[in-house]
């Protein structure tokens, strides 16, 4: 899981917006739209950016599609140490 989570937050395009992403739906489970007008990122591009961190398992969602709320797996929290340090890199 380290390794997955260093390579969808550091080693691709949009790592950093993931990053902004993951932390925000860590303060406070969110859904996408408020993601987008809290992170001022369009719907679309943090719809896609869920949609990579669900694919690897970083983050999970609950309820309906469009008001689904997102928040990060148990998986993602057993790893949290490494999540802090993608954190302080990325800033």
């Amino acid at each position: 899981m380290e390794a997955v989570l260093w390579y969808v937050m550091t080693g691709t395009r949009g790592g950093e917006n993931r990053v902004r992403i993951l932390r925000a739906i860590d303060e406070r489970p969110r859904n996408a739209n408020k993601l987008a007008e809290e992170l001022d990122l369009d719907y679309k591009t943090v719809r896609h950016h869920l949609d990579v961190l669900m694919e690897n398992d970083i983050v999970e969602n609950s309820g309906d599609d469009y008001g689904a709320v997102y928040l990060p797996t148990e998986q993602a929290r057993d790893h949290w140490d490494t999540v802090e340090q993608i954190i302080e890199q990325v800033d």
